[in-house]
């Protein structure tokens, strides 16, 4: 394994520009959910007639999907991955929208599709007006303390936030914006990490897990993952997921 410093300095300066994390390969590792997200979508949108994506990230799920339909929407409301959304779907005849999920540009009812893989906060009313009597929005979200096992040894217990992104509480909010639940399912994934390089490099890239994370600041804790590793013992850690399908009343 190469050096401490040399792993460090090399994830600080790698690419995190869109929703991609082949960054990552040989260096960590992430057990999917068993449901195939990326192929469930695709089915889905080989059959829509409109469709949108929302928190599309760079677009890398939807470009995924063989065949989408005649109308096809995202938004993003990070500036840089709408650029990157742009220049990947913009060929493919996509809509790539900068928008904030809180307020999105499109008529009530446009869409029979809505989807989203992780997206920031489901706006429950706002996915429902966009939908059609009918309409179906799937998606995978992250699931409650997921990768805390990470989080948790740079900050500490963090009982409260454990709580947040409640799969229970997500369908009871989605079912008072007028969407009945069709399939809820979670899964706990287990990540593995087996360079200090590979846990730098997730840190800036999901910035909201260690929201004050520097190098500098979190020295000791660096050096200590690096140690680990270096026995030959990878830092484990579990990702939670649930898949929602719901469909317009």
């Amino acid at each position: 394994m190469r050096a401490f410093d040399e792993l460090v300095t090399e994830a600080q300066s790698a690419d995190i520009s869109g929703w991609g994390f082949d960054w990552l390969a040989g260096r960590a590792t992430e057990e999917r959910p068993p449901w195939g997200y990326a192929t469930l979508l695709a089915r889905h949108l080989s059959t829509a007639t409109a469709a949108l994506d929302i928190d599309t990230g760079g677009g890398e799920v939807i470009d995924e999907a063989p065949v989408l339909p005649a109308r096809m929407a995202v938004t993003e409301s990070f500036a840089p991955n709408v650029a990157i959304a742009r220049h990947r779907l913009g060929p493919r005849g996509v809509d790539v929208v900068e928008a904030d999920p809180h307020s999105l540009p499109f008529a009530n009812g446009s869409f029979d599709l809505v989807s989203s893989r992780h997206p920031v906060t489901p706006v429950w009313s706002e996915i429902a007006r966009v939908l059609v009597p009918g309409g179906i929005y799937l998606a995978q979200h992250v699931g409650p303390a997921s990768a805390f096992d990470l989080i948790e040894f740079f900050l500490g217990p963090l009982p409260e936030n454990r709580k947040a992104r409640d799969p229970e509480a997500e369908t009871t909010a989605a079912e008072a914006a007028g969407l009945a639940i069709d399939k809820l399912r979670t899964a706990r994934c287990r990540m593995e990490f087996y360079d200090v390089g590979a846990v730098v490099w997730i840190l800036r890239k999901c910035p909201w897990w260690v929201p004050d994370f520097t190098v500098e600041r979190y020295l000791p804790q660096l050096r200590e993952l690096d140690a680990k590793m270096r026995r030959g013992d990878p830092f484990v850690a579990h990702s939670t997921r649930h898949l929602i399908i719901a469909s317009k009343r």
